[in-house]
C-alpha cells in the first residue's frame, strides 16, 4: 500500500470488558467449530449500536445473546436465544433488527428480552447467513448475506428490504459481503468485503437498481474489512480484525487516521456514540473487549426504519 500522506497511527483505549460471569470458558459451540477452527470461545462479540439514551447494545454471536451496556461500562442481558446474532439496527426505539446467521433477521424486544423472527426467508428459502444491516432514510433495510462465501465460492449477496416488503436482489456476487454503510446522501452504498480484503463502492440509481460498482479500497492481511462507519465529514471507517486496527478513510480512500487495539487483533466492528457522537466504539471480539477513541468528526447519526 503506497500513501502519499502518513496517516496518524494511534491507539484506542479500553472502555469496558465482557465480566467473567458473563463468559462461557471452555464451552464448545457449532459457530466457533466452524469458525474459529474448534477453540472454544467465551464470546465473541459483533455489532454496537446506540439506542437514544446513550446505551450501547453488542451481540455475542456463538451463544446467542444480547447485552446492553450503560455509559459507565455496566454490562445487562438483554436477550438470550437460540440463534447466531450478528449486525443490529434499530428498528424503533424499542426494537432492534438482528442480522442472525442461523435464522435470518430477527427482531428483539429491548425491554421484555423476546425475540421474534422478522424476514426468515425468501420465497421459502433460507439466506446463506445474514451478516449486517443498515436502514436508509425511506425506511429501506439494506442487509448482507454472507454465508461462507469467499474467493472460492464469490456468491455472498446483498438485498434491500423495502417497507412495503419487496425484497430486491442487489448484489450476488460477492466473495463475503459483510459490514455496510451508506454514504450522507444515500446515494452510494460502502460494502465490506472481507475474503476479497476489500470496501466496494456500490452506486444506488434512482430507479433503485445498481451500476458500476467499484473496489474502493484495499487492505491486506489475513482477514479483511468488517464493519463500517460514517462520519459527518465523508470519511469511511473500516473495522479491520486481520490487522487489529480501524482504519479512517478519506474520499479518495487515503488513511487519514489509523486506530490500533490495545487488547487482541480481532477488532471486527464500530459504531460512533457518547457525547455529539464524536466517540467511535469497536468490538475486540476476541477478548470480549470495547475500545474507544475520541475522533474530529462526528459520526453520522444511526438510522432506524420506524
Amino acid at each position: 500500500m503506497f500513501l502519499l500522506n502518513r496517516p496518524e497511527v494511534r491507539d484506542a483505549e479500553v472502555f469496558t470488558r465482557m465480566p467473567d460471569a458473563f463468559r462461557r470458558t471452555g464451552v464448545r459451540s457449532a459457530w466457533a467449530d466452524a469458525n474459529r477452527g474448534g477453540e472454544p470461545v467465551d464470546s465473541f462479540l459483533e455489532a454496537p449500536v446506540f439506542d437514544a439514551q446513550g446505551m450501547l447494545y453488542v451481540s455475542d454471536i456463538p451463544f446467542g445473546r444480547i447485552f446492553r451496556i450503560d455509559p459507565q461500562g455496566a454490562w445487562t442481558l438483554v436477550a438470550e436465544y437460540d440463534g447466531e446474532p450478528n449486525g443490529m439496527k434499530f428498528l424503533d426505539a424499542g426494537t432492534l433488527v438482528v442480522a442472525d446467521y442461523k435464522n435470518g433477521l430477527m427482531q428483539v424486544d429491548v425491554r421484555s428480552g423476546r425475540v421474534s423472527p422478522f424476514l426468515e426467508r425468501r420465497n421459502s428459502e433460507r439466506f446463506k447467513g445474514v451478516n449486517d444491516l443498515a436502514f436508509d432514510r425511506a425506511g429501506n433495510l439494506y442487509f448482507t448475506d454472507q454465508g461462507q462465501s469467499g474467493l472460492h465460492d464469490p456468491t455472498g449477496r446483498v438485498f434491500r428490504l423495502r417497507p412495503g416488503g419487496q425484497l430486491d436482489l442487489l448484489l450476488d456476487n460477492v466473495p463475503s459481503p459483510n459490514g455496510l454503510v451508506l454514504s450522507a446522501d444515500e446515494r452510494v452504498l460502502f460494502l465490506a468485503v472481507t475474503r476479497g480484503n476489500q470496501v466496494w463502492r456500490v452506486p444506488l440509481q434512482a430507479d433503485g437498481s445498481v451500476s458500476k460498482v467499484g473496489a474502493f479500497f484495499t487492505s491486506y492481511g489475513p482477514s479483511g474489512p468488517d464493519g463500517l462507519a460514517m462520519d459527518e465529514g465523508g470519511r469511511l471507517v473500516v473495522a479491520n480484525p486481520g490487522l487489529g486496527c480501524a482504519w479512517v478513510l478519506n474520499h479518495r480512500a487515503e488513511p487519514e487516521v489509523v486506530l490500533r487495539s490495545p487488547a487482541g487483533a480481532s477488532l471486527t466492528n464500530v459504531a460512533f456514540g457518547g457525547p455529539g457522537r464524536r466517540t467511535l466504539y469497536c468490538t475486540e471480539s476476541t477478548t470480549g473487549t470495547v475500545l474507544h477513541a475520541t475522533l474530529d468528526a462526528a459520526g453520522l447519526p444511526v438510522l432506524a426504519g420506524g
